[in-house]
């Protein structure tokens, strides 16, 4: 079993940063792609940036500019910096990795539990 662990939410004010982390652990046999996503109240869940195992990025163009991927492919955890961060940022975000148990098996979505982001002054 797969599990996806997130860190670093919290609360900051319009124009500040932060630094969201996660890390997957247990047994894993391959990671593909892994990225951000967001719901905030009322609204559907959507990408904010994705990497694959190359990386190679993509973004939300509401984040374009602001926000930034990274990928540690050792030790199977991305980050993402956020700055200058304004309050329709306001959500919670989860981390997702594409994985595969095998050669043999369809691979498979895995999130992590979500964390909290409040802009707000």
């Amino acid at each position: 079993q797969v599990q996806l662990v997130e860190s670093g939410g919290g609360l900051v004010q319009p124009g500040g940063s932060l630094r969201l982390s996660c890390a997957a652990s247990g047994s894993i046999f391959a990671i593909y792609g892994m990225g951000w996503y967001r719901q905030a109240p009322g609204k559907q869940r959507e990408l904010v940036a994705s990497i694959t195992t190359a990386g190679s990025t993509n973004y939300a163009d509401s984040v374009k500019g602001r926000f930034t991927i990274s990928r540690d492919n050792a030790k199977n955890a991305i980050d993402l910096r956020m700055n200058s961060l304004k309050p329709e940022d306001t959500a919670v975000y989860y981390c997702k990795a594409i994985l595969a148990d095998s050669d043999y098996e369809p691979s498979y979505d895995q999130w992590g539990q979500g964390t909290q982001v409040t802009v707000s002054s």
